[in-house]
């Protein structure tokens, strides 16, 4: 009892503290805490102290209620594991650049999109995740196009300001595995996201919240929100079907069936009626798997007589103002298709140059359409001339495989690049 009370004076009454030492009824001890006293002991106790000629007391008693012992085994299985819905999703400090314009990217609002340009230094290096990067996305929006989006195998989205030094503006972890696929919708606030745990997710760019989340029963790998309506869009991944939702009612409108185990890719055509979807289907009669095109409103295949050449399609990229569309190979080039039927390939031009060797390696085109680039497994970067397929440029960018390079969409030259080992690169 001593060494709960403090004592001031050192020649107390041997008496009274052999009285004080007895145990008390209502007294009850919990896990070290400052003894309790029920009110009729309390006041008992402070009467007997002021009573006492030769002591004065100064008790640590606290007025709070005794909380029921709860065994440790129990307070380990109850305890609250955070999950990507408790998470802290508050913004960093520079949050403001979420709904800003930058004053890097002010001065090239409103101009005419010149012929682009291609990088020549490095600007900035980030280590931006713990895993693999698979993709990379500026905004579309052209006074938030400071924004970069990047998804990776650590299971985070986050959003860079990429032009004003490689900062980290805010971090998404809405999936429980692997985000595969991510990209922005065209109003530059919210972000479209398919992952390893069998989710598509809607995210709000700004306050991190999960807006919807919609189980496929498979592993996703690819995302594309319909242009005409970006509430509703496209998911693909680890089995037969691709399946079409809206996130407004988290509901599947349509399934897309085809005799293939994988979808790598998918990509709107004509403004949303149609779609082209990217198989693994690799067998002797793969020409009529390989790229299949659909109608969106009836499921039916429009094509199946597209690419006749058996390597597979890890990813597909339309042009910006022509009727055609890209699709990056495993032979080491890429293809061009028209985007109208009956989606002929252009057997004049292929883009050759840089090694695909397995990697989901992406390819895209400037904003005028008049550059294409791509990554490669080497960790080059290869810049090509759309009309002469002629290589222009090769950045040797990384250490490990580069599997996206995305060109800014306003600001001349300014270049992204990421590779297998979580690592992002900002070129001008």
């Amino acid at each position: 009892m001593a060494s709960l009370v403090d004592y001031e004076d050192s020649d107390s009454d041997p008496d009274q503290e052999r009285l004080s030492a007895r145990p008390q009824p209502h007294l009850e001890l919990y896990n070290d805490r400052p003894l309790i006293m029920s009110s009729s002991s309390s006041s008992s106790s402070s009467s007997s102290a002021q009573s006492s000629s030769g002591c004065t007391k100064r008790a640590l008693l606290q007025p709070a209620a005794v909380r029921p012992y709860i065994p440790k085994r129990q307070r380990v299985s109850t305890a609250v594991v955070q999950t990507p819905e408790t998470q802290d999703t508050r913004p960093s400090a520079g949050a403001h650049l979420l709904s800003e314009v930058s004053e890097r990217v002010r001065p090239f609002l409103g101009r005419k999109h010149g012929r682009a340009e291609l990088p020549r230094r490095l600007q900035c290096c980030v280590q931006a995740h713990q895993g693999p990067v698979n993709t990379l996305q500026w905004s579309p929006v052209d006074h938030l196009s400071h924004l970069l989006l990047s998804a990776s195998m650590d299971k985070t989205c986050k959003v860079w300001d990429g032009v004003g030094g490689g900062r980290c503006l805010q971090t998404y972890s809405t999936h429980r595995g692997a985000v595969r696929d991510a990209c922005w919708l065209p109003c530059g606030r919210r972000l479209l996201s398919g992952s390893f745990d069998g989710t598509a997710a809607l995210t709000d760019v700004e306050t991190g919240q999960t807006v919807a989340q919609m189980e496929n029963g498979f592993k996703v790998t690819c995302v594309a929100p319909r242009p005409s309506d970006p509430d509703v869009f496209l998911s693909g991944g680890f089995s037969s079907e691709v399946k079409a939702w809206d996130a407004r009612c988290r509901k599947v409108l349509r399934v897309y069936k085809a005799a293939v185990q994988q979808t790598l890719d998918v990509l709107f055509l004509s403004g949303g009626r149609e779609f082209v979807s990217s198989t693994d289907a690799v067998s002797r009669d793969s020409a009529e798997r390989t790229l299949i095109a659909w109608d969106f409103e009836t499921t039916a295949k429009l094509s199946n007589q597209i690419f006749h050449e058996r390597y597979t399609c890890p990813s597909l990229s339309a042009h910006p103002l022509d009727d055609s569309f890209i699709a990056q190979t495993n032979g080491g080039y890429i293809a061009l298709f028209s985007s109208q039927r009956p989606y002929r390939m252009n057997k004049r031009r292929r883009y050759e140059g840089h090694k695909v060797e397995g990697f989901a390696v992406h390819c895209g085109f400037s904003a005028d359409g008049s550059v294409l680039v791509s990554g490669s497994s080497t960790g080059s970067v290869h810049f090509y001339d759309y009309q002469s397929s002629r290589s222009l440029k090769t950045l040797d960018a990384h250490e490990h495989a580069c599997v996206c390079a995305a060109l800014h969409p306003v600001i001349p030259a300014v270049t992204a690049t990421c590779d297998w080992t979580g690592e992002i690169k900002i070129w001008t």
